[in-house]
């Protein structure tokens, strides 16, 4: 497939999606929505799979979409229309949200666009120093199509998503860690090995509990505090009733490391 592509890699318990193709842009072409749905689907069912490494090659996370590639799906149409049909306007990485596995994304350079709201829909983000992340779409008098508006102010705080959306400039990655965008800004040659090892962390943990843990904070934070407390309370009476629990307990009781199975 020309231009950016996702490739994907099952390696122990830790799978890998990269973004590979034109490493000096990553241009996202319209139907890449459809192929990362493809690809958290085959995720999702592989038992062995516990955490999500999302990275790219090159020195450049994402510059955004593919433009040219868009009006050429147009036809000569509107381009909105041409992005309605290719999906985009249809929370198109919404799919790395909904993994019941977690979701570590690890931004090697610039992260600008449909670039920035990819990685806005994972769970956790880790820079690589000197990458700048911004939504530059009011420059060019339109709106971000794959709900980056809507992530930036829930992660970052209304005043600095009005700031960077009504502006469309990037940010640098001190003031990215600064609003909470990013988790964790490290050197560019440790960032693959750091964001790895993050997941590898995570990937020990019990698979049951990790997901509830993700759903609990994915689902409560769009529910007032009294019915997301009401709905943790819920998902952890599920989880008193799985084998994980019951060997973890085990494990702490004996001193030693936990089998997690994920059941």
């Amino acid at each position: 497939m020309p231009g950016t592509t996702l490739s994907l890699k099952f390696d122990g318990s830790v799978c890998e999606l990269t973004l590979a193709g034109r490493p000096a842009e990553h241009l996202l072409e319209p139907g890449v929505g459809r192929e990362l749905e493809a690809m958290c689907e085959e995720i999702s069912s592989k038992d062995g799979c516990r955490a999500v490494l999302l990275s790219a090659e090159g020195d450049v996370f994402s510059r955004g979409w593919d433009w040219q590639a868009l009006a050429a799906a147009s036809e000569g149409g509107p381009l909105l229309e041409a992005a309605r049909r290719c999906g985009l306007m249809e929370d198109p990485f919404g799919c790395l949200q909904d993994l019941p596995r977690p979701v570590v994304c690890a931004i090697n350079g610039d992260a600008t666009g449909a670039g920035l709201e990819l990685a806005l829909a994972c769970d956790i983000r880790i820079a690589a120093e000197g990458a700048r992340l911004g939504l530059p779409e009011v420059q060019m008098g339109m709106l971000p199509l794959a709900g980056g508006i809507q992530r930036l102010a829930r992660l970052a705080g209304r005043g600095k998503a009005m700031e960077m959306v009504l502006t469309g400039e990037p940010i640098d990655t001190d003031e990215a860690l600064a609003c909470g965008l990013v988790s964790a800004v490290v050197p560019a040659n440790r960032l693959y090995e750091e964001a790895l090892a993050l997941c590898s962390r995570i990937a020990e943990r019990g698979a049951l509990a990790i997901a509830y843990a993700k759903e609990a904070v994915t689902r409560g934070i769009e529910m007032p505090l009294e019915q997301a407390l009401r709905y943790e309370t819920d998902l952890t009476i599920i989880l008193q009733t799985t084998e994980d629990r019951a060997e973890g307990v085990r494990a702490f009781l004996e001193k030693r490391k936990p089998e997690f199975k994920g059941n």
